[in-house]
């Protein structure tokens, strides 16, 4: 398993960054490489199912999830259920005060392809730690100006 906890700080009230932060169709303005659609239930709700496709030009991978909490504006936990990526992950939101707040991602994961992903993670580790924090950046701005609906 592989444990990872990341968080940003957000110029948003707590509100405005859950909201921001689950708008999942949106999530590719700025989680880099990734695109993500609600693939049944209604994407805010246990039950519900995402897809996020990661990657480039095509080439990549989809990393399934089921929502198995919802407890806005604080928390949604999933189930990672693909083939490549399983495990848990968890969002959460801590407010600062009326204007800003705290974004937690947090994600325990099975490393994939067995011994390879053993032995070849602690060389990716410092690469996709690199980008979510990048994502992240991108996300507090975001959340910062968000309106919802409007790209």
């Amino acid at each position: 398993m592989m444990d990872l906890v990341f968080s940003v700080d957000v110029a948003a009230p707590a509100g405005t960054t859950w909201l921001a932060l689950t708008d999942w169709t949106r999530q590719g303005e700025w989680m880099l490489g990734t695109h993500v659609r609600v693939e049944s239930g209604d994407g805010r709700s246990v039950g519900s199912r995402l897809a996020a496709f990661t990657g480039l030009g095509g080439v990549g991978f989809t990393d399934t999830m089921e929502i198995t909490a919802w407890e806005p504006p604080v928390r949604c936990t999933v189930r990672h259920s693909g083939t490549l990526i399983r495990g848990s992950g968890a969002f959460h939101v801590h407010p600062k005060g009326p204007q800003s707040s705290t974004f937690v991602w947090s994600e325990s994961l099975d490393v994939p392809l067995g011994l390879l992903g053993r032995l070849g993670w602690p060389v990716a580790r410092p690469l996709f730690e690199l980008g979510v924090r990048q994502s992240l950046k991108r996300f507090a701005a975001f959340a910062a100006d968000y309106t919802m609906g409007a790209p």
